[in-house]
């Protein structure tokens, strides 16, 4: 397949996935603040952006509206829903021969609302909303009209291991703060109902952080990323192997999950902060490697600002 268009296809699938996420994150976290008297607001903020991998100065402060600027609204900023959206539509216009017309509109008309000014004047909760509405229709477009063939798996490739590293992140912060941050994770994710009907309306933080991390049939959790973004790399080898991984993501988010699969939850979780930080630097060092097999080479992640 032609690197550009394979290139495009998977930063679409990132794309999409960070904007969706970068709305529940910050739907949860803002109604956290307003709703909870005991949140101390420019604490949650600087955690927020840490949560995003946004570099803030030790001394700098930082409120709801100026967070909203920089992960909502600014376009010069590479952490923001505007930008993401900026560039989601950008790759879809590098790849428009290989899209479907009702794709292609889903993803323009997504953007046209931020030059317009439309997104920017929603209300925090209608926006948020609308992001996620948006993502919704564009991910069940591409289910709906792509054909399983190679730029579908490099659709779902950038989706997948994108999920798994924010979902990573929100399990690091949840581990760093109070208990009450696990419940806030969950909603982040979307997996609040679907983790009390897996333990029964039982919520604990242990189960909370096994949840995120390890069940096997929600679709947000690490470990189902990560295995997602290994069956689709195994999808596009032309030829088997018969000893080894030649594919060195393949071969880094195997590890990963097998590492995280095969300890104990006890370990992992004593360790929490930093197992998610190794976890970030290998979706970053899956995406260089990505790269440097299938695309350009390892400048393009530089071009797309992965985070590591």
């Amino acid at each position: 397949m032609l690197s550009r268009i394979a290139e495009s296809l998977f930063w679409i699938g990132r794309y999409v996935e960070r904007a969706e996420d970068t709305a529940r994150i910050l739907d949860v976290q803002t109604q956290l603040i307003l709703e909870d008297p005991g949140v101390d607001e420019a604490t949650t903020c600087r955690s927020l952006l840490s949560i995003m991998g946004v570099e803030v100065e030790d001394d700098a402060t930082f409120d709801t509206a100026e967070v909203m600027r920089i992960l909502a609204y600014d376009t010069g900023s590479t952490a923001s829903i505007a930008a993401t959206l900026a560039a989601a539509r950008e790759s879809a216009r590098r790849a428009r021969e290989t899209l479907s017309t009702s794709m292609w509109e889903a993803l323009n008309t997504t953007y046209r609302a931020v030059p317009s000014g439309h997104f920017r004047s929603m209300r925090p909760p209608v926006a948020f909303r609308w992001v996620r509405d948006r993502a919704a229709q564009i991910n069940g477009i591409a289910e709906a009209t792509m054909t399983r063939d190679e730029g579908y798996q490099f659709l779902v490739l950038g989706r997948s291991i994108e999920r798994a590293d924010m979902t990573s992140r929100l399990v690091a912060t949840a581990a760093i703060t109070s208990g009450a941050a696990w419940g806030t994770s969950l909603r982040a994710c979307g997996a609040y109902e679907a983790f009390l009907r897996t333990y029964k309306g039982l919520e604990t933080e242990r189960g909370a952080a096994e949840f995120l991390l390890l069940d096997r049939l929600f679709p947000r959790s690490v470990v189902f990323g990560l295995s997602e973004a290994e069956r689709c790399l195994e999808r596009l080898q032309s030829a088997g192997t018969r000893a080894g991984f030649q594919n060195e993501a393949q071969r880094l988010l195997g590890r990963t999950r097998a590492e995280l699969e095969y300890r104990s939850l006890s370990d992992v979780v004593a360790e929490l902060p930093n197992e998610m930080e190794r976890l970030q630097r290998t979706c970053a060092l899956a995406t260089d490697a990505i790269s440097r097999r299938y695309f350009a080479g390892a400048e393009a992640t530089e071009w797309h600002g992965v985070r590591a």
